[in-house]
């Protein structure tokens, strides 16, 4: 035993089985590595956890519900500060906390997907979501978001069709991928690894995943453990399963954010946690690997410090978006309730946007529409980014800014 790791759940380490390799070797390899990629295989046989005995120190369990406690506030936050704009623009306080919910719902999925190797700046996600032209970066991140709000959608009742369409949503149009369905081969792990002989980690053979996922819905199901360590260990557990062909770990950080509004624990917000697991990637895949070895409190404690990273970075955000919002009313000369200031809290989640977009989130004609974009960019709160007559996008740079620097407190180290 040592202080991170815990005690050894003898019961929670992954077997092993030997398996048959039936495929061909790649002829554009070494000799060496055709070689070594011959023979049976061993593949993983994740343990049952549906009604395992979880021992995890009182200490750290006191830390996990802490976090919880401060996740909650800071849901809570979100709906004080919604109340707040709502009262002194005159609005409805569910409009005003969509576009927070929004922006910590992108910038979420942004870290998941560059915790794998998937990245794109705020820029780009902002055009992307107007179906501006974009990398593919760009449009898999937006994917990512549509995604996790499939899965927080069936959160109420969370199953394996929860975890599918999560998977649909995330790479849908990728047939390589075999999006909403579950792998019917067997996958591994290792960059360099031409076959499973040679992989850092080889996941179960598919015939065990339907089975696999059965148990881990009935752990997820459980009522007798603290929330974040439930959804660590759940999170483990399905990063042990691999389930599918490609996007595991994008869609097992859905499956966080499902438990967590699944257990009340958040009602309106998403918290960018992945933002907190992205800041040391080594220690978190290091952790998944502990939980392979039955050592559970490895990850655990990775989520438990990722939360509070995630709620102190994103108190930032939330904050700097406030002051921006702030000096925009301030500066803007038009009318309460125009269509100007209507698109104000718009800009907060959406900050590049074109005449399309203005008439769909406020409501008002095309005529409008451009007069409110003007009135923005003689404000100096949009800049045109191209001169054409033809396609027009504004940004709001400001916002821009204050994701870039979001992602840059969160680095990447590992």
């Amino acid at each position: 035993m040592t202080e991170e790791r815990g005690d050894l759940l003898p019961e929670l380490v992954v077997g092993r089985e030997t398996h048959r390799w039936d495929r061909e070797p790649d002829h554009s390899a070494s000799r060496r590595q055709q070689l070594s990629a011959r023979g049976p295989y061993e593949a993983s046989v994740p343990a049952a956890i549906a009604e395992a005995d979880l021992r995890i120190s009182s200490s750290l369990q006191a830390e996990a519900e802490d976090a919880v406690r401060e996740i909650t506030r800071f849901d809570a936050e979100g709906v004080a500060i919604a109340d707040r704009r709502a009262a002194r623009e005159g609005g409805a306080a569910a409009a005003e906390l969509a576009p927070l919910a929004s922006v910590l719902l992108r910038t979420e999925s942004a870290s998941s997907s560059e915790i794998e190797g998937v990245t794109a700046g705020a820029r780009a996600l902002a055009l992307a979501a107007i179906d501006a032209k974009t990398g593919p970066n760009a449009q898999l991140v937006t994917a990512n978001v549509t995604a996790m709000q499939r899965a927080v959608a069936l959160a109420d009742d969370i199953d394996v069709d929860t975890i599918l369409a999560a998977h649909a949503a995330l790479l849908d149009r990728h047939v390589y991928a075999a999006p909403g369905r579950l792998r019917d081969q067997q996958v591994w792990l290792g960059s360099n690894a031409l076959s499973p002989h040679t992989a850092s980690f080889v996941p179960p053979h598919h015939t065990r995943v339907p089975a696999a996922l059965d148990d881990l819905i009935a752990f997820v199901h459980r009522a007798d453990l603290p929330v974040l360590v439930q959804v660590a260990i759940a999170h483990a557990q399905f990063e042990t399963i691999h389930p599918f062909d490609d996007g595991n770990g994008r869609v097992g950080r859905t499956l966080v954010h499902a438990m967590l509004r699944h257990s009340g624990v958040t009602r309106t917000l998403i918290i960018p946690v992945s933002a907190g697991l992205l800041t040391d990637t080594s220690a978190y895949f290091h952790a998944l690997t502990d939980y392979r070895e039955g050592y559970v409190e490895t990850i655990v404690r990775q989520f438990v410090n990722a939360s509070f990273r995630a709620l102190d970075n994103g108190r930032r955000l939330v904050e700097e978006l406030e002051l921006i919002h702030d000096r925009w009313s301030e500066s803007l000369p038009s009318r309460r309730g125009s269509a100007a200031r209507r698109l104000l809290p718009h800009l907060l989640s959406q900050p590049a946007i074109n005449v399309t977009y203005v008439e769909s989130a406020t409501g008002v004609a095309l005529s409008a529409a451009q007069r409110a974009v003007e009135q923005l960019e003689g404000a100096g709160i949009l800049e045109r980014t191209s001169g054409g007559r033809r396609n027009r996008v504004w940004i709001a740079p400001e916002v821009i800014a204050a994701l870039d620097a979001f992602a840059e407190r969160v680095g990447r180290r590992g």
